[in-house]
């Protein structure tokens, strides 16, 4: 749908889906659950999709791509972006670091992102533009190369221009930072474009076609300020592509009952990276939820933790627990103080499968909770 800022819709990699006939189907029956529960009638529902490369090598197989686009027509239903960070299966199994595998020094993951791109041309309107959030070129313990990364997005860049010129339609890959990932934070992400473009014969034309998917939810875990980070993106002619609207658990890790509380929030399936911020701002951080508790055993000199296990925007965690959502709000604040900073925004709470069962309500209803205090919390109106 469309609201104050542009384009707005909710990532469906909530829902568990690897092939295409599983997507379609969640498509069918979870989302257009929610677009009745918030769209009006006739009106165009935007949808968020997340396709793995199993699924996304199916549709653009036989005649599925045609058929899809003709569904989207008859139930008033376009797609504007896709989430092509999760390559491979992403519910029911162990997530953890695989969610980066393969990265961006491999050429599967230049393949499987060109392939979301063909897609997109094929099934977005041309005044929506077509975005691909990826992740943030590779995980900082795999001790990738950014050297080696460079090449295949500038690869992709080219691609993107000629795809752009030939179908009319605004293509552009958002790098997401979160943290452990390559790059993390604004500093981080500043000091890799300055590479990539660096490194590339037409720079204006790569910053127009690569930017960055700025996740509230990641920025929050980094103590950093969205208008501050968003504002430096701006300054260096990052583009900013896609915005992720997402909420991260914190505590008070000297409260007993904040870490029995959130013991609850440590589950096998997805990273819940931890960043600890001590009394005079120092930043501490732990690659997963379990190494964090461990380090409970020895004196607790940390103010705050930041816990990334993204969690609804619409309902604050009971105490000791609270959330990170103010961040989104900021950033929903700053968009509105830059109109035409970015077109793109998403809901991306995939963690409704993992969250404790008294958290959990029906998946759409949660959704579409997510959907108005999204447009309650937009500054300026729609």
């Amino acid at each position: 749908m469309r609201f104050a800022h542009g384009n707005l819709a909710y990532c469906t990699n909530i829902h568990p889906a690897e092939s295409w006939e599983d997507t379609f189907r969640v498509l069918q029956s979870h989302t257009l659950r929610v677009r009745d529960l918030v769209c009006p009638p006739q009106k165009t529902y935007a949808i968020g999709l997340r396709l793995s490369a199993r699924a996304a090598r199916e549709l653009l197989a036989a005649d599925h791509l045609p058929r899809f686009r003709d569904w989207l027509d008859e139930h008033h239903c376009s797609v504007f972006t896709i989430n092509g960070f999760p390559f491979g299966d992403f519910h029911g199994t162990r997530v953890k670091e695989k969610v980066y595998q393969p990265d961006w020094t491999q050429a599967a993951r230049l393949a499987y992102t060109r392939d979301l791109f063909t897609i997109l041309t094929a099934i977005a309107r041309p005044d929506s533009g077509a975005s691909v959030s990826t992740l943030p070129v590779s995980f900082k313990p795999f001790g990738a190369a950014t050297a080696a990364a460079i090449p295949p997005l500038l690869e992709l860049a080219d691609f993107l221009d000629e795809l752009s010129a030939s179908s009319g339609i605004d293509c552009h890959l958002g790098l997401e930072p979160e943290p452990f990932g390559h790059f993390e934070n604004t500093a981080e992400t500043l000091a890799f474009f300055e590479q990539l473009t660096s490194a590339a014969q037409h720079p204006d034309k790569v910053l127009h076609r690569i930017g960055v998917n700025y996740d509230s939810c990641h920025f929050a875990l980094q103590y950093e300020d969205p208008r501050t980070s968003l504002g430096a993106f701006q300054a260096a002619g990052i583009r900013i592509s896609k915005i992720h609207l997402s909420a991260a658990l914190a505590i008070d890790p000297r409260d007993p009952a904040a870490i029995d509380a959130i013991r609850a929030f440590d589950e096998p399936t997805y990273l819940h990276q931890v960043i600890a911020r001590s009394m005079e701002g120092d930043l501490n951080r732990h690659i997963d939820l379990p190494a964090a508790l461990a380090a409970t055993k020895e004196p607790v000199t940390a103010e705050e933790w930041r816990i990334h296990f993204h969690i609804p925007l619409d309902a604050e965690p009971a105490s000791p627990l609270r959330s990170t959502r103010q961040h989104a709000v900021e950033t929903l604040h700053w968009c509105g103080e830059n109109p035409g900073s970015c077109d793109h925004f998403e809901i991306e709470t995939y963690t409704w499968g993992v969250l404790p069962a008294g958290l959990r309500r029906e998946v759409e209803t949660q959704i579409a909770a997510e959907y108005r205090w999204v447009l309650e919390h937009s500054p300026f109106p729609s």
